[in-house]
C-alpha cells in the first residue's frame, strides 16, 4: 500500500547537540563530534530531501549553539535547494524533556518520519513518544548500537522516497524490539522506562557517573539484540550468542564463574574480560526478576535508575515496540520501481 499525507509531507529532525560527549570518550581516546560537523551531516540530509520533494522540515530548537550555526551556514547560502526549516514552539530547557517534548508534538502534527542525530540515548527518549511515527536514526553517539552508522545523503535520499508517498509502507517500515523495565515500588506505584538496545543490573549504590564502561559490578546484562560488530555492552551478547535485531527474542546474561571468560570491546578502545556464569535466550513478553535486591539499573550504557530492597523491578522483551525506516529496503524498492530515472 503507497501511504498519502492528507496535507504536504514534512520531516521532523530532532538533533541532540551535545551527544558523544560522555566519559567514555575521554576513556578511550574517541574522537567527539564537534557542532559544525552536526551542522553538515543536517545540511546533507535536508539536500536529498529537497531533492525528493520534500518542501518543509520542522526541528528542535537548542542553547548548545547548533541552531544558530545552522541558520547562518543557511543565510551564506541563498541559493542552496533546501526545504524550508521551521522551528518548534515552546521554551527549550537543555535537558531531555526536550526530546520528548518535540517527539509528542511531532507525533501529534503528523510528521511523516522523525529523524534522530544522536546516541542512543537521544533514540531511546524519542522512541518513547513517537507513536506510530517511524524513526529515522542518524547515529552520532559513543556507542552507536541504536541506528546502524549511515551517510545522511543516503538516508535523506531513502527518506525523501518514502515520506513523498513513492515507497509503500510494507516495504520501507521495520519494527524494532526493546525492553520494558517496570520499578514497582513499596505502595504499588510504578516507575516505567525502556531500553533500545540493553539494560545493565549493576552492584553500585549510587548512579554517579551516567555512563559506563567498566563491567566489575555487572550482576546480569538483558539485550533486545546483541551483534558482534557493536561496541557497547551489547557486544559482550554480540561475541557471545548473537542476536540479530530483526530476530525474534533477545539474550539475557548472568555474570559469575562457573561458565566461561569473554573479552568485548565494552566502550570505544576500552576492551575488558567479563566471567560469564549462565546465559540464554529472553523471549517476549516473559518477564524478568532481578538477582540483586539493591543496585543500578545502566540502560543503553547509562546509569539511569537506582532499586532498593522494597522495590521491585521487571524486565520484559517487547518484539513490535516501534517501526523505523528500512534504508536498504528503501533503496532496493527505488532501484527496483526505476523511482529515480528520467528519460529512457
Amino acid at each position: 500500500m503507497i501511504h498519502s499525507h492528507a496535507t504536504r509531507p514534512w520531516v521532523g529532525i530532532i538533533a541532540n547537540p551535545v551527544s558523544a560527549r560522555d566519559i567514555r570518550r575521554v576513556v578511550g581516546h574517541a574522537g567527539t563530534l564537534p557542532l559544525a560537523e552536526r551542522v553538515n551531516l543536517l545540511l546533507r540530509l535536508m539536500a536529498s530531501l529537497a531533492a525528493c520533494g520534500i518542501g518543509e522540515v520542522r526541528m528542535m530548537p537548542d542553547r548548545e549553539g547548533l541552531r544558530a550555526l545552522l541558520l547562518r551556514e543557511l543565510a551564506q547560502r541563498p541559493d542552496w535547494r533546501l526545504p524550508q526549516l521551521d522551528w518548534l514552539p515552546g521554551t527549550v530547557t537543555a535537558t531531555v524533556q526536550d526530546t520528548f517534548e518535540a517527539a509528542k508534538w511531532m507525533q501529534q502534527a503528523g510528521a511523516a518520519a522523525i529523524v534522530v542525530l544522536g546516541g542512543d540515548g537521544t533514540h531511546r527518549a524519542v522512541a518513547r513518544h513517537c507513536g506510530e511515527v517511524p524513526i529515522v536514526g542518524l547515529s552520532t553517539g559513543t556507542n552507536n548500537a541504536w541506528p546502524e552508522m549511515r551517510e545522511p545523503t543516503v538516508l535523506g535520499l531513502a527518506l525523501g522516497l518514502y515520506a513523498s508517498g513513492r515507497i509503500p509502507v510494507e516495504k520501507a517500515l521495520v519494527w524494532n524490539k526493546w525492553l520494558d523495565i517496570v520499578i514497582t515500588e513499596a505502595d504499588g506505584t510504578l516507575r516505567r522506562d525502556i531500553a533500545l538496545v540493553d539494560a545493565a543490573i549493576t552492584g553500585e549504590q549510587f548512579i554517579g557517573a551516567r555512563s559506563i564502561w567498566s563491567t566489575g559490578a555487572l550482576s546480569q546484562l538483558f539485550l533486545s539484540f546483541a551483534e558482534p560488530q557493536a561496541v557497547g555492552l551489547s557486544a559482550i551478547g554480540g561475541l557471545l550468542q548473537p542476536v540479530g535485531r530483526r530476530e525474534n527474542d533477545g539474550l539475557q546474561i548472568i555474570f559469575g564463574s562457573g561458565g566461561c571468560r569473554l573479552l568485548a570491546p565494552v566502550a570505544p578502545g576500552v576492551l575488558s574480560e567479563v566471567d560469564i556464569a549462565h546465559w540464554q535466550p529472553l523471549q517476549h513478553g516473559v518477564p524478568q526478576s532481578t538477582l540483586l535486591r539493591q543496585g543500578v539499573i545502566a540502560v543503553d550504557g547509562e546509569r539511569e535508575l537506582s532499586f532498593n530492597p522494597t522495590q521491585r523491578v521487571i524486565i520484559s522483551l517487547r518484539e513490535r515496540a516501534f517501526r523505523s525506516l528500512d534504508i536498504n529496503a528503501c533503496l532496493h524498492y527505488a532501484a527496483q520501481a526505476q523511482l529515480l530515472r528520467h528519460g529512457a
